[in-house]
């Protein structure tokens, strides 16, 4: 059942990279605490088993005119447009066909991983400030932090440059947005198994590898994400702002 005085209630929260992974946690965590929810994935995504108000979208966030479709469409549907959590993301490992080059490839993980980020977020500002304030959740990486580790020799990989940006993309916006009501924060998890990395975790061998690089001995949940983005979304973190929440097993202490 849908929480009738969860952390959320009265908000509207829009999710991109709904469809699965972190994206598809943070819709049934939010749901849960009773947030009204928009779901958003480049396919539909599905919201079976997710009780409480929800609407899904299919959006490509690397297209402005598409991303600003859905705002459209939710801001005439609902009240107001209160949380964004920018999910959607690729890795080099699916971000293209494996006939794609080295180049091709780097576009486009720079392309939905940031520009989806800022897209999205440009045209989600002025209908949260509207909405009388909020937050905004972007989704980055301990990648975006440190480098790959050198057992995954991939020092031409997009992906921690992209989430790299995301990092300072969100220290930037939450320092303009700071006086409009409007707090942005970014997620930087560790290795966490959802089909990004499922290509990794298939391999026993580069598993286990992945785990031990990680003290507590394991990678992370999708549900865990959800449950500190759905802290940066909440009241309780009121005076957070244009801060990189780790959560990655103690990966980037050591």
């Amino acid at each position: 059942m849908t929480s009738q005085s969860g952390k959320l209630t009265g908000k509207v929260a829009m999710v991109t990279g709904a469809g699965s992974g972190i994206g598809k946690a943070c819709i049934e965590r939010f749901s849960k605490e009773g947030a009204t929810v928009i779901a958003v994935d480049i396919t539909e995504p599905s919201t079976e088993g997710i009780q409480g108000p929800i609407s899904s979208y299919t959006c490509d966030v690397t297209n402005s005119s598409s991303v600003q479709k859905v705002i459209d469409n939710v801001l005439s549907k609902y009240d107001g447009l209160h949380i964004v959590v920018n999910s959607a993301g690729v890795s080099a490992r699916n971000a293209l066909s494996d006939s794609s080059d080295i180049e091709q490839i780097w576009d486009r993980v720079i392309e939905v991983n940031l520009k989806g980020t800022f897209l999205t977020s440009l045209h989600a500002v002025p209908a949260i400030e509207r909405s009388g304030g909020g937050a905004i959740i972007n989704l980055a990486s301990t990648m975006g932090i440190v480098g790959y580790p050198t057992g995954l020799k991939n020092g031409f990989s997009a992906y921690p440059p992209s989430k790299g940006g995301v990092v300072q993309f969100t220290k930037t916006l939450a320092i303009d947005l700071a006086d409009r009501g409007i707090r942005v924060n970014c997620l930087c998890p560790g290795f966490v198994e959802t089909s990004l990395t499922e290509s990794l975790t298939t391999d026993d061998k580069t598993n286990n590898y992945l785990k031990s690089l990680h003290p507590m001995g394991r990678l992370g949940r999708a549900d865990e994400i959800a449950s500190a983005a759905l802290f940066l979304a909440s009241e309780e973190a009121s005076f957070i702002t244009g801060s990189s929440l780790v959560i990655d097993g103690g990966y980037t202490a050591q």
